[in-house]
């Protein structure tokens, strides 16, 4: 479980908290979206949630280890993948095959292990005649297949994707998504999907509403977007045919 209790983070020189006072809870295998406008603490929370910045205040606690020691924090980056908007953000290593290793090497699998986990990656992603390639190489799509696979290499309990289809045209959105839907199927994983298609929060068995840096929706996705498009408060573009079932 994914639990966040009177989370508050202010960046340096800010005169304002990015997220302030925000408390949720996440359940194992729950889908869950997560929209807001511009600068509502969308990306804030994905970066709290796997420790990669300090809390002013509150606590976060994925599978009852929390972000406060650097021991504790490297157990929770174990339990949570994140998927960023910008696959250049992640990709560190000179070939496709060699980037989806890195994490395994990192925490010592056994040879044997790492290239039958990274094997199953590259047929699932379908990047396999691309494993010697240099990631640069790839389209902005194969980039974030490659991404993905990388962080479900390390077998996730819980992924969070960072607006990660943002960047992609519409069939590498619906493949990305895809992926991630029978990657949750086959384990079970619990998703956060950050986005700013209502779309593809519809998918989703609940979906979050955030406006600067606040929780101000929260529940299914229909009442939700309901909400929102009588609002012009939250950021949120809803298509009126969406609502309307048509």
């Amino acid at each position: 479980m994914i639990e966040v209790r009177n989370l508050s983070v202010r960046y340096p020189g800010a005169a304002h908290d990015a997220l302030e006072s925000v408390s949720m809870e996440i359940p194992d295998g729950a889908f869950v979206a997560l929209m807001g406008g511009n600068g509502s603490g969308k990306s804030t929370l994905a970066r709290a949630l796997n420790g990669l910045l300090p809390l002013r205040e509150g606590v976060v606690r994925v599978d009852g280890f929390t972000t406060g020691t650097a021991e504790s924090c490297m157990a929770v980056r174990r339990r949570l993948g994140v998927v960023f908007q910008n696959p250049h953000m992640q990709t560190t290593s000179l070939t496709v095959e060699r980037e989806i290793a890195f994490g395994l090497q990192n925490i010592g699998t056994e040879t044997g292990r790492l290239r039958e986990i990274v094997g199953e990656q590259l047929n699932s992603s379908g990047l396999g005649p691309m494993r010697t390639r240099p990631p640069r190489t790839l389209s902005g799509g194969e980039q974030q297949r490659l991404a993905l696979a990388a962080v479900l290499a390390m077998r996730p309990a819980h992924l969070i994707l960072d607006e990660a289809t943002s960047l992609l045209s519409p069939s590498a959105r619906t493949d990305l998504l895809r992926a991630v839907a029978e990657e949750r199927r086959l384990r079970g994983m619990t998703v956060l999907l950050i986005t700013q298609f209502a779309e593809e929060a519809m998918s989703a068995g609940r979906l979050v509403v955030m406006h600067a840096g606040r929780i101000i929706h929260d529940g299914s996705p229909a009442d939700v977007l309901s909400r929102c498009a009588v609002s012009e408060s939250t950021g949120v573009a809803v298509p009126l045919s969406l609502i309307a079932g048509t």
